[in-house]
């Protein structure tokens, strides 16, 4: 009978920055609240700090700095230990890296966007972007269709597509960058100016009709004043009736004028009508 050997199991590797902190824990939750267990909590803080340096640098190379992330992490460390329970008899590891990497994501999640873009998109976002990690592994290493997207993904075609759109949000470009690396241009050479004559092409549409139906002295009135640009006296002169006459003319018709615009067009109430 040969003799069975036995393989000794592997021992698990354990982490330098895992330090054995279970008694500290106990310690902690067996203190009130008060001065000596804030002291407490900082040291099992900072005890903890490499582990949590570690899970940042995961997600470094994403627009912020290491830094940063350090410091998120760290407040999610805080928070960690802040609610531990040992006496639930869970490790401290498998509770602190979720708290510590939920903190990491919710920062990139509220504050890394240049522009707010809903929480829906967002997540909608990092399933598109998964996808097409995971499908983009062809040698052409073209982008797989919507189609191809929404069947690996489970999402809609419409919500693949709000999700392709928001991958190229997550941050901004000054008016001032070049779009083809040319310094001759910028982003704003390319922006559009609103023009002011826009507005006048709408005034003149909407006063038309109403002109036609003036009598014919108002409209000669009109015509000399606004048209020929001839001064209240010449007006006048030219048709045989006093400066005064002419005057209050010109007030009554305008007012007429505008009053049948606006009543025929309420939305350009305030615009005044141009002969």
């Amino acid at each position: 009978m040969c003799a069975v050997r036995y393989r000794p199991q592997r021992a698990r590797h354990s982490h330098d920055d895992a330090p054995d902190t279970s008694e500290g824990f106990k310690k902690l939750a067996a203190l009130p609240e008060g001065p000596e267990r804030q002291a407490h909590s900082e040291r099992l803080v900072e005890a903890w700090l490499p582990m949590a340096h570690r899970l940042a640098a995961k997600y470094r190379n994403r627009g912020e700095t290491l830094e940063d992330l350090e410091q998120v992490a760290a407040l999610g460390l805080v928070k960690a230990v802040d609610r531990y329970d040992p006496a639930h008899g869970t490790p401290f590891v498998p509770f602190a890296v979720p708290t510590i990497v939920g903190e990491i994501r919710r920062h990139f999640r509220d504050h890394t966007w240049d522009v707010h873009v809903p929480r829906r998109t967002q997540e909608l976002r990092n399933k598109v972007r998964a996808s097409v990690k995971e499908l983009n592994t062809g040698a052409d290493g073209r982008t797989p269709g919507i189609e191809r997207i929404a069947e690996h993904s489970g999402l809609s075609e419409e919500d693949v597509k709000a999700g392709m759109e928001a991958l190229e949000s997550f941050s901004s470009l000054s008016l001032d960058a070049s779009p083809n690396g040319s310094d001759d241009l910028s982003l704003v050479d390319a922006l559009g100016s609103t023009e002011p004559g826009f507005e006048s092409v709408v005034a003149r549409e909407a006063v038309k009709p109403c002109l036609r139906e003036l009598p014919e002295r108002q409209r000669k009135v009109l015509y000399l004043r606004f048209f020929r640009d001839m001064t209240q006296s010449s007006i006048g002169a030219e048709l045989g009736i006093s400066q005064m006459h002419v005057s209050r003319l010109l007030s009554r018709t305008c007012q007429e004028v505008r009053r049948r615009v606006e009543r025929e067009h309420p939305t350009g109430a305030g615009h005044r009508p141009a002969a």
